[in-house]
C-alpha cells in the first residue's frame, strides 16, 4: 500500500460524477475506487480494526458502510451536509493517525469516529449519482466496493502479528495521514 501511494502522485479529492460506460451497480462499485481520498480512508478502517482486535475487526468495517448508506440516502435526496470534502479528507487524516499510533480508544469512540466518516463518504457518493442512474443499484455498488476496500485493509492489517508488520502498518498509517492532510488542505482551498 505504501508503495502504491508513493508511485502514484497524490491528486485532489477524486469524488466526481462519472459519465458514460457503466451504469447502476457497476458505476456505484467503481466510484469508491476512483479516488485516493476514498481508498485511503476505507483501507485504514480495515487496518485499524485489525489493530484493535475483536470485536473491532468486524464492527468498524460493518459500521462504516451502514452509516455510509444513510449518508448516501441523504445525498440522493438532496439533504445538505456541510464540509463533505473536508470531512472526507479528515477521515483519511485521522484514521491514518489512528493506524500510525495504533490508537486504542474505547470501542464506542472508534465506532463513532468511523460512523461519522462513513456519513461523509456516503453523502459524497449519494450526491454524485450520475444522471439517469438507478440510485438503489448504484448504492449497492458503492457499498460492495467499500466492503472490498475494508477487506483489503483487513488483509493488509494481518501483518500486524509480526514485529516488522507492525512497523510497516505504522508507516502506512503515516502515509495515509499525509494523504488525508493533502486532501483536507485541497478541500479547504
Amino acid at each position: 500500500m505504501v508503495i502504491a501511494v508513493v508511485l502514484f502522485p497524490l491528486a485532489p479529492a477524486q469524488a466526481h460524477v462519472q459519465r458514460g460506460g457503466a451504469t447502476g451497480l457497476t458505476t456505484g462499485f467503481y466510484h469508491p475506487w476512483s479516488g485516493w481520498d476514498h481508498i485511503l480512508a476505507m483501507v485504514a478502517v480495515g487496518v485499524w480494526g485489525v489493530q484493535l482486535g475483536r470485536p473491532a475487526i468486524w464492527l468498524l468495517p460493518v459500521t462504516f458502510p451502514v452509516i455510509m448508506s444513510i449518508g448516501g440516502f441523504l445525498g440522493l435526496i438532496g439533504c445538505p451536509l456541510p464540509g463533505t470534502e473536508v470531512g472526507i479528507g479528515l477521515s483519511a487524516l485521522l484514521l491514518g493517525l489512528m493506524v500510525a499510533a495504533e490508537a486504542r480508544p474505547p470501542l464506542w469512540v472508534a465506532i463513532l469516529m468511523v460512523g461519522i466518516f462513513g456519513l461523509y463518504h456516503g453523502h459524497a457518493h449519494g450526491t454524485e449519482l450520475p444522471p439517469n442512474e438507478d440510485g438503489l443499484s448504484y448504492s449497492i455498488g458503492f457499498v460492495m466496493a467499500t466492503g472490498c476496500l475494508h477487506g483489503v485493509g483487513i488483509t493488509l492489517g494481518l501483518v500486524h502479528r509480526w514485529k516488522t508488520g507492525t512497523i510497516v502498518l505504522r508507516i502506512a498509517g503515516m502515509v495515509i495521514a499525509l494523504g488525508g492532510a493533502f486532501f483536507t488542505w485541497r478541500a479547504m482551498l
